[in-house]
C-alpha cells in the first residue's frame, strides 16, 4: 500500500547488491529497482565522472557520467545492466591478471588461490530428478594441490539414486563483488556450467574404482567420483577433481547452460622442423589422495619416433621398464579418504592422477585430473631388481591414454613405477600443430 514514490526514495539509499536483491521480491519492486535515476547515481559514485548536471528528480546536485539524455533516452534497467557489465568485467580483468604468471615447472598459473579469492569463486552441484525437480548442494570441502583442486560434497537430503537423471557442476561467482566483505550466499550470483554428467544407470555407464565396507566408488569423465552406500544404493557423497588448466575460465566465463569453449591453439607458423610435434614435450605428474601426495615429478624432453606412431596414437615413454634408474617409488599407502556428516572411510588402491603435458613452447597441451585405481595383473615381475606382483593403472579420454605398470614390494610395503607410457591421439596432435601424422 506504500506509494511508489516513497518506495523509490527508500530504494535510492540501497547499495547495488541490496538493490538487486530487493528487485527479486515482486514485479513492483523489480520495476522500481530498475529505475535509471537510482542506478545512474550508483554508477557516478563508482566511475570517474565526465561532467555533471542537475538531477531532475532531486533537490540535490548529483555527479553523473552523462547528460540528461542518460535518464530520458534509456529504457528502464539500462544503467543497471551497464553497471553490472562494467563491474563484472573489472573483476574478470583482475582475475585474468592474476592468472598470467606461470609456474616454470607446471606451465600453469601459480596464483590460482589468489585469483579464486578475488573472484569470490565457489562450486555447486545440481542433482536433477527424472521428473525435473532439482536439488542444489553448495556446502563443500576443498583440497588444493599443485595442479588441481578436489571438492567434496555430502548431504543427508539427496534424492534416491534411482530417480536421479543428471548431475551438473557449476562455478558460482557473485554478480557484484564487494572486496571489503566476503560474498553473501543470499546475494545475486551467476553460474558457469563446467560439466554435466548422466547418472541414470550409473553402475553400468561408469567405471567402478573401488570400495570399502560402507561405500562403492564410481568414476565418470571428467574428474567425477560418486560414492554409493552399499546397503541402500543411495548417493553418499560426490567428489570432483578439477585441473587448474582452464579452471578459472570454465568456472567464470561460461553461462548457466553452455560450457566455456577455449579458443583453438594457433600453430607456430615459422617452424621448419620436419619432426614438429614429435619432441620436446614436458610432463608434470601428481598422484595423490585428498590429503597426501604419493608422487610428484616433472619429466622433460619427451619425444616420439615416427616408428612409434600406431593405431592413431603417438607413444611417449616417460619411465622405461628397461631403465631401472628412472623407476619411481610411491610414498605412502594408496587410498582415497571420504567423509559425510556421520561416517568416514578410506578406499584403498585408488587415487587422483593429475597430468599436465606441455608442448615444445611450454603451452598446456593435454591436462586432466581424474580418479584412477590400481589393478592386479596376472603377470609377476621378471625384473632382477624387483620381485613381486605386478599392478596396472590405466586412464583414457578423447585426447589420449596413460598406462602405468607398478610392482608391489612386500618387504618395504610400497609400489614402484617401472613403466609409464603416454599415448597421445594423433588427431589431437594434428589439430594442435597443424601437422598430419
Amino acid at each position: 500500500s506504500m506509494p511508489s514514490e516513497m518506495l523509490l526514495k527508500i530504494f535510492s539509499y540501497l547499495d547495488a547488491v541490496s538493490l538487486l536483491s530487493v528487485g527479486c521480491v515482486n514485479k513492483l519492486f523489480y520495476d522500481l529497482a530498475n529505475d535509471n535515476g537510482i542506478w545512474l547515481k550508483i554508477c557516478s559514485s563508482c566511475w570517474q565522472p565526465k561532467r555533471t548536471f542537475w538531477k531532475m528528480k532531486s533537490e540535490q546536485t548529483e555527479a553523473v557520467p552523462l547528460g540528461c539524455a542518460a535518464l530520458h533516452d534509456k529504457k528502464p534497467g539500462y544503467w543497471k545492466k551497464e553497471y553490472i557489465l562494467k563491474q563484472t568485467a573489472a573483476v574478470k580483468t583482475r582475475v585474468m591478471r592474476l592468472a598470467k604468471p606461470l609456474d616454470p615447472y607446471t606451465g600453469l598459473p601459480f596464483k590460482n588461490k589468489e585469483a579464486m579469492k578475488v573472484s569470490g569463486l565457489s562450486w555447486i552441484i545440481v542433482l536433477k530428478e527424472k521428473n525435473g525437480k532439482e536439488h542444489v548442494v553448495e556446502k563443500a570441502n576443498l583440497s588444493f594441490k599443485d595442479t588441481s583442486v578436489t571438492i567434496l560434497w555430502y548431504s543427508t537430503t539427496w534424492p534416491c539414486l534411482d530417480v536421479v537423471s543428471t548431475l551438473k557442476l557449476f562455478g558460482v561467482t557473485p554478480l557484484l563483488l564487494d572486496q571489503s566483505r566476503p560474498p553473501s550466499k543470499n546475494g545475486p550470483r551467476r553460474r558457469s556450467l563446467i560439466a554435466e554428467y548422466h547418472l541414470a544407470n550409473l553402475t553400468e555407464s561408469s567405471v567402478a574404482v573401488g570400495a570399502d565396507r560402507l561405500v562403492q566408488l564410481f568414476s565418470l569423465n571428467p574428474g567425477l567420483l560418486v560414492g554409493i552406500w552399499k546397503e541402500k544404493n543411495e548417493i553418499a557423497f560426490v567428489m570432483v577433481s578439477l585441473h587448474y588448466h582452464q579452471l578459472l575460465e570454465r568456472s567464470i566465463l561460461g553461462s548457466a547452460t553452455v560450457q566455456y569453449a577455449p579458443p583453438p591453439n594457433k600453430p607456430v607458423l615459422d617452424d621448419v622442423d620436419p619432426e614438429y610435434g614429435l619432441h620436446d614435450y614436458s610432463l608434470h605428474l601428481e598422484m595423490h589422495g585428498r590429503s597426501c601426495t604419493y608422487l610428484r615429478g616433472t619429466f622433460r624432453n619427451l619425444f616420439c619416433r615416427k616408428g612409434d606412431i600406431a593405431n592413431g596414437y603417438l607413444r611417449l615413454t616417460v619411465v622405461s621398464l628397461k631403465d631401472s634408474r628412472r623407476h619411481l617409488p610411491l610414498t605412502g599407502t594408496l587410498g582415497l579418504s571420504w567423509e559425510t556428516e556421520v561416517f568416514k572411510g578410506n578406499v584403498k588402491d585408488c587415487y587422483m592422477m593429475n597430468l599436465t603435458l606441455l608442448d615444445e613452447i611450454g603451452e598446456p597441451f593435454w591436462c586432466f585430473s581424474a580418479p584412477v585405481y590400481v589393478e592386479l595383473s596376472s603377470k609377476t615381475s621378471g625384473l632382477y631388481d624387483y620381485m613381486g606382483h605386478i599392478y596396472t593403472t590405466d586412464y583414457a579420454d578423447s585426447e589420449g591414454k596413460v598406462c602405468v605398470k607398478l610392482v608391489w614390494l612386500e618387504e618395504t610395503k610400497e609400489y614402484i613405477i617401472v613403466n609409464l607410457v603416454l599415448y597421445v591421439s594423433t588427431k589431437k596432435v594434428n589439430n594442435w600443430y597443424g601437422t598430419n601424422y
